[in-house]
């Protein structure tokens, strides 16, 4: 029974590249649980922003690297797990917060939904050159802020134009930072995998 990677191929994300033999559920479980950890881990990375209740951190980041590599499923339930979980307490939400509600509470829901849309986009090949990961990351963000935004307003308070101005625009260069580390990543994780293949 052969455990060689697929070869890199049309409808496919970089998980399903991974050698498995019969045991595809296990290695399903294990993306999905490992998933949810990165982004706990990620969002310890956390900077707070002056004016600002949200703070800049590494989980959208993962949140978009997991939907993309795992795909819509895969990263629908991983950031589902990671959701699940913070709410029932595990402090690993920014800062080591937990349970629903707070001003960031939005942008967590927000990536669930971001992981399942650029994992959609990555089957469609949205990760496989620099442009299209640009334009992917660009999606999963927007995604973010049109749930974390008019929730940071409902949940402080604030008009919906202050919430823009504390809860995106202060990010926007740290986005930009952030798609361009995937825009060298993923092409290039195919790249590596064609050659494999």
């Amino acid at each position: 029974m052969s455990t060689a990677a697929a070869p890199a191929r049309s409808g496919a994300v970089l998980a399903d590249l991974l050698p498995v033999a019969r045991h595809r559920y296990a290695v399903d479980t294990a993306l999905v649980v490992g998933g949810a950890a990165l982004t706990g881990i990620a969002a310890q990375i956390a900077v707070p922003v002056p004016g600002s209740p949200v703070p800049v951190t590494g989980q959208t980041f993962a949140a978009l690297l997991i939907g993309t590599a795992l795909g819509a499923r895969r990263g629908f339930l991983s950031l589902a797990l990671y959701t699940l979980v913070g709410m029932a307490g595990m402090p690993w939400f920014s800062e080591g917060t937990s349970g629903p509600g707070g001003a960031s509470f939005g942008y967590v829901l927000g990536m669930l939904l971001a992981a399942t849309v650029v994992g959609g986009l990555a089957r469609r090949g949205g990760d496989r050159s620099v442009l299209r990961t640009a334009g992917t990351m660009a999606v999963g963000s927007l995604v973010i802020y049109a749930v974390g935004v008019p929730y940071l307003a409902l949940s402080t308070g604030m008009s919906m134009s202050a919430a823009v101005a504390a809860g995106l625009v202060p990010f926007l260069v740290g986005d930009a930072l952030k798609a361009a580390l995937a825009m060298g990543a993923l092409p290039a994780s195919w790249k590596l995998a064609g050659r494999r293949g």
